[in-house]
């Protein structure tokens, strides 16, 4: 796979280089090309931004610069705006992106870019939350730490499967030694061998951690009647 970032700030993604990306980059398994749109300007001081028309704080991009920093770009594929006005990013969508050969995204900061070029180039626009941030640099990193995860080979498949959202619930709690810390001891479930048992006690708790920290999440997932009946089990212990 290969990412194109438009920014006015690429050495902010010197980041990227460290742990399961870094090691994805070397094995060429994810390719990242940053684009500075300030490369672009034809200002003398490579000025980016000018006043907003109708008045207001801030400043915009010029979108004659973002669209030649666009145009660099010899195949930029679907392009994706990091903005607080996007659909909120989900595990549904990363897994969609990562399907991509190769995709765009565009950056934005101060006051945002100008309309015009959005319209002209933009594709999809994503938000990681419902907040705002001084740029697009950081939500660009969740995207591309995400959806890297789910290209082939950068993370074992098994790791993925069971983590948080890849089967609509939160994730089970996990242990290591030692088997006693801080006079707490691993669940005995967990060092017994017995794989069926395991696999029931990582479901329950699964829906225990889910009930209580996203119980929105379980409106839309498939419930078993055993999963039904656990959790009836849980709300009534909650309300005694």
């Amino acid at each position: 796979m290969k990412i194109h970032v438009l920014t006015l700030f690429p050495e902010m993604f010197t980041s990227l280089q460290f742990s399961i990306l870094g090691r994805a980059m070397e094995q060429n398994l994810l390719q990242m090309d940053f684009i500075n749109m300030r490369d672009y300007s034809e200002d003398k001081h490579k000025k980016v931004d000018d006043t907003p028309y109708g008045g207001g704080a801030g400043m915009v991009i010029r979108p004659d610069i973002v669209f030649r920093a666009y145009s660099s770009i010899q195949n930029p594929g679907k392009v994706i705006h990091m903005s607080p006005r996007g659909k909120v990013l989900t595990n549904q969508m990363a897994k969609d992106f990562a399907k991509e050969e190769e995709f765009t995204i565009l950056c934005g900061h101060y006051e945002g870019i100008d309309e015009r070029v959005i319209e002209e180039i933009v594709d999809e626009e994503v938000s990681i939350g419902d907040y705002v941030l001084t740029g697009g640099e950081l939500p660009a990193m969740v995207l591309i730490d995400t959806v890297a995860r789910y290209v082939e080979g950068v993370i074992n498949h098994d790791s993925v499967e069971e983590e948080s959202f890849a089967n609509g619930l939160l994730e089970y709690p996990q242990y290591t030694r030692p088997e006693t810390f801080l006079n707490k001891s691993v669940p005995k479930i967990l060092l017994s061998g017995h794989h069926a048992n395991i696999k029931k006690w990582r479901r329950q708790e699964s829906l225990k951690i889910t009930l209580k920290n996203r119980p929105d999440l379980l409106q839309a997932f498939p419930l078993s009647d055993d999963d039904k009946k656990y959790l009836e089990e849980l709300r009534k212990a909650n309300k005694s």
